[in-house]
């Protein structure tokens, strides 16, 4: 039986460094809420995610249980693990991968939330239990390809399990609460279709990818991709400790973030910045907060700084803008221009002088006004021809 393929290695993946910044911040801190990656076919968004997989530790599980409980944390305990774990029983732990589970477009409510054994449940007075896709991506990463033709009601359960971290499946009286807590990651074509206001605001970040046009970056890419199809195995090995620098790196940023702060002054600028463009709830405020101290911990800083507001806010607001379909300047721009316009002293400077010139101008056209009407005879219509300042003619 051969053994299966491996990831494309994520340190392989070349350009597309908004979508994977916004990947690593998430895994850095899962509370952002996700990511959603928009982009044509072809552009890389599903080798990144199952790419993203391999960067991520071990981690420890009860041993059989299908939700991949924590053995030493309660909140994300399965309802069996847990009872035992009440009763002080040991509980025998394993170690896996970091599980990827990916939803597919026909997917059913039952397939995702799992289902419950009515027959069971009244003839045994047992609560059976058979577990869906949300179990099993709990402590993991659940991936929804081409989100954007998935029904809005399945995609409403996933954000919301994704919410809350929890997931409660109800049949005939009978209710099941286990946990459900993972990073959600959606990617899909926009030519195909947009998802609802509603739905798009529930994603933490958001990024719009393209195929590559870097003559450089494309051509490496494929080569990589012709050694990767070659021998597999092989080319990962080739880069393993790429792999486990970044690894390694993503472990610190986690364990250093509780320690990085934000400035009064700096969240103020962020709720500005949000009021300003008309962005419904707080959603993008707190995401943008949480993105900006992923960034600082991910670098090995301590403390948030203008410049890293401005690497992650686009991402965090360009899909909770409201869309004009007759406006050529895209949300992503919008963002960037009034963060420009808020933060930037040349920018101000000029937006200043240009004012300053406008109001010059105005009160000129005022005062010639003024003037004219002073030189026009008496009895004279607004408008009419006066008779001074006939042209020569020639």
């Amino acid at each position: 039986m051969s053994s299966k393929k491996p990831n494309f290695p994520f340190v392989k993946i070349q350009g597309q460094e908004e979508m994977k910044l916004a990947l690593l911040l998430n895994v850095v801190d899962p509370n952002i809420g996700g990511v959603l990656i928009m982009g044509d076919r072809g552009t890389g968004k599903s080798v990144a995610v199952r790419a993203l997989v391999d960067l991520l530790p071990l981690i420890s599980v009860v041993e059989g249980d299908p939700f991949n409980s924590s053995p030493t944390d309660p909140k994300v305990m399965g309802p069996d693990v847990l009872d035992r774990w009440q009763r002080g029983e040991k509980l025998p732990t394993t170690q896996i991968r970091t599980p990827l589970v990916e939803l597919p477009l026909g997917a059913t409510e039952d397939r995702i939330c799992g289902t419950i054994d009515i027959e069971k449940a009244l003839t045994q007075g047992v609560k059976a239990y058979e577990p869906g896709l949300l179990a099993k991506a709990n402590r993991g990463i659940l991936y929804v390809d081409e989100v954007n033709l998935l029904d809005d009601g399945l995609v409403d359960v996933v954000l919301d399990s994704s919410a809350s971290g929890l997931n409660t499946v109800e049949r005939e009286g009978v209710s099941i609460v286990h946990p459900a807590k993972f990073i959600m990651i959606g990617s899909g074509n926009p030519a195909e279709g947009e998802l609802r206001p509603q739905l798009l605001d529930r994603f933490g970040m958001s990024v719009n990818v393209s195929t590559l046009m870097d003559t450089k970056q494309r051509t490496q890419m494929v080569l990589d991709r012709i050694a990767y199809e070659t021998d597999p195995d092989a080319f990962v090995a080739s880069c393993r400790s790429e792999q486990d620098q970044l690894t390694d790196k993503l472990q610190a940023a986690r364990d250093r973030l509780k320690q990085v702060k934000i400035s009064n002054e700096l969240q103020i600028l962020i709720s500005d910045i949000c009021s300003r463009l008309d962005v419904d709830g707080l959603r993008g405020d707190i995401v943008i907060n949480r993105a900006a101290k992923a960034l600082v911990a991910f670098e090995g800083r301590a403390e948030v700084k203008l410049e890293d507001i401005e690497r992650v806010i686009s991402s965090c607001l360009n899909h909770r803008l409201r869309k004009d379909p007759l406006d050529p300047i895209d949300n992503g721009t919008k963002v960037k221009v009034l963060f420009k316009r808020l933060t930037d002293p040349e920018v101000q400077r000029r937006e200043a002088e240009a004012q300053k010139a406008k109001e010059e101008a105005a009160k000129k056209a005022k005062e010639s006004g003024a003037a004219a009407g002073a030189n026009r005879p008496a009895g004279a219509k607004a408008g009419a021809w006066s008779g001074i300042g006939l042209p020569s003619r020639r």
